[in-house]
């Protein structure tokens, strides 16, 4: 009987209030290592910048403090620009009778797997002042446009390819609202304008909070844009610092205020927020909602649309298809180069999402299954990597690789190891949120047939966790083959990607040689979105 008490397994749950049991030591060390390593960048960050002794100087230059200002005015422009790029968009396309509506829903949310630097590239060869744009103008005299670099085009491509992101936040929050206070307000006698901004607006006030923080956060870790529209944002300044001094302490410092910024705007957003609730008093109902007639607007509102999906989806990807008929057109595709980047890419977006969401599983099973405030500060250190923008996460593991690890620097290896960095909280998140639809009575049920716990996890979770596996696992690998800063600095020598060779070509005005990379980039994305959306 003793032996058999010893020998049977502990119940993962006990009673109807889920009291806690203790945490396996292989599972408790595996979520602690996990951790320990996606907290390297920051601690070596750290490390590295308080033992430069000139740090303090860094911090006080007059240069310093104008690009951080820059990145902050841009960062609050670009998000500011996209709250009123989607609001109406949102509106139009859940509310009103706006004419194919529905076609409008997908066109409008393209631009999330367009990434910036190709955007802006579009842009550029279009817009710029001897882009395509001039040369139709030409005959009528015009041999210049204004110049599209600086401050004006990196808000207008962060804004084109950061909207979506307000949009579809405040999409799921018009889907998901009860009808019944704006059916009030109009029996009441409000316009539809007056129901809007009485009774929506203010309800809607979180979702757009949430979708600015992502456009603002979005942007302060762009460095594509920044770097082809030539303006000095934090990112592109910690870039250049490091390829033209080789000052690494001083590009730590820099990063180090790129991460403080971040966590400001992150902590501004929560203060922000207060302690307002938006809930009803009664259980309330969602429904749908009977459109609203536009009337006589339906018009404007169809010219509103066609002009966001046309800047953000029209010109870069009909600029691209353009420059490449050009390319077949002069014998200068090269197709082999081509495909091998796109190898390269899909190999490392592979990898990186397969190690994201091995890396993710131990830290969810603890937060999940085993709730202890260890297991709360893993989880939350597995987020760091949304407060550490590629280009600090990449500068970090450079210094690291270069000092500590001279074999893994610039290997497959170590830009894995960055993606999974930078992307694992993505697999987390996909991965938590479908283990705690599991009920943790199958695998007790397994365990008292004589399945051991690695067994009944395998026979029982393993398959009921498949849809956060593959939705996780789309997810990463979506981001990862867009990453630009950390597969330019942890990339092996001679392996170009995807994103290397559109940056590369773009950056010294070879658009020819930058739209079949990108067309092959964009396509590969949205078929893993389709993948994400499906599973989510």
């Amino acid at each position: 009987m003793s032996a058999q008490r010893s020998t049977a397994p502990r119940p993962m749950w006990r009673g109807a209030g889920m009291k806690r049991v203790g945490i396996p030591a292989w599972l408790a060390g595996s979520g602690v290592l996990i951790a320990a390593a996606l907290s390297l960048p920051l601690a070596y960050l750290l490390m590295r910048a308080l033992s430069y002794d000139r740090a303090l100087a860094v911090l006080q230059r007059d240069s310093t403090w104008n690009v951080l200002a820059g990145s902050v005015a841009l960062a609050v422009t670009t998000a500011a620009a996209s709250v009123v790029i989607a609001l109406p968009l949102a509106w139009l396309t859940e509310r009103s009778d706006l004419p194919g509506r529905r076609i409008w829903r997908i066109l409008s949310v393209i631009p999330l797997v367009i990434p910036s630097y190709i955007g802006s590239f579009a842009l550029i060869a279009v817009l710029g002042p001897r882009g395509a744009a001039q040369q139709l103008l030409a005959p009528l005299g015009v041999e210049r446009l204004p110049a599209i670099y600086g401050f004006g085009g990196a808000a207008l491509a962060l804004t084109l390819f950061g909207y979506p992101y307000v949009l579809v936040t405040v999409r799921g929050a018009l889907r998901r609202s009860d009808p019944a206070l704006e059916e009030a307000a109009r029996a009441l006698g409000d316009r539809p304008w007056q129901t809007f901004m009485h009774i929506s607006l203010p309800q809607l006030r979180p979702a757009i909070a949430a979708g600015a923080l992502l456009v603002a956060l979005y942007t302060l870790s762009d460095f594509g844009a920044v770097s082809l529209m030539q303006y000095d944002a934090l990112t592109r300044v910690i870039f250049v610092h490091y390829r033209a001094s080789f000052n690494r302490e001083a590009a730590a410092v820099l990063g180090l205020l790129l991460v403080a910024v971040t966590l400001v705007i992150i902590l501004a957003e929560s203060w922000t927020r207060g302690t307002a609730r938006y809930f009803r008093a009664g259980a309330g109902a969602i429904r749908q909602q009977p459109p609203v007639a536009l009337g006589r607007w339906r018009w404007l509102a169809l010219l509103y649309c066609a002009l966001i999906v046309g800047l953000a989806v029209v010109l870069p990807l009909g600029a691209m298809l353009g420059w490449v008929v050009t390319a077949v057109r002069y014998g200068t595709l090269a197709i082999d180069s081509l495909v091998q980047q796109t190898i390269n890419s899909v190999l490392v977006a592979l990898g990186a999402a397969l190690a994201c969401v091995i890396a993710a599983l131990p830290i969810v099973l603890l937060s999940v299954r085993y709730p202890h405030w260890l297991s709360r500060a893993l989880e939350r250190l597995s987020y760091i990597g949304y407060a550490l923008p590629g280009i600090v996460i990449a500068l970090a593991l450079v210094h690291f690789g270069a000092r500590y690890l001279p074999a893994l620097y610039q290997t497959f290896a170590m830009l894995v190891f960055g993606y999974v960095v930078r992307f694992v909280p993505e697999a987390v998140g996909a991965l938590r949120g479908r283990m705690l639809q599991l009920n943790p009575r199958f695998e007790e049920a397994a365990r008292t047939l004589g399945d051991d716990g690695a067994r009944a996890f395998g026979r029982i979770t393993t398959p009921l966790l498949a849809p956060g596996f593959v939705a996780g696992g789309a997810l990463v690998f979506l981001t990862t083959m867009k990453e630009l800063p950390l597969t330019l600095l942890l990339a092996p020598n001679g392996f170009a990607t995807l994103a290397t060779e559109i940056w590369s070509a773009s950056s010294e005005a070879l658009f020819a040689h930058a739209a079949a990379p990108s067309l092959v980039l964009v396509a590969v994305s949205i078929l893993s979105l389709r993948l994400l959306l499906r599973e989510s």
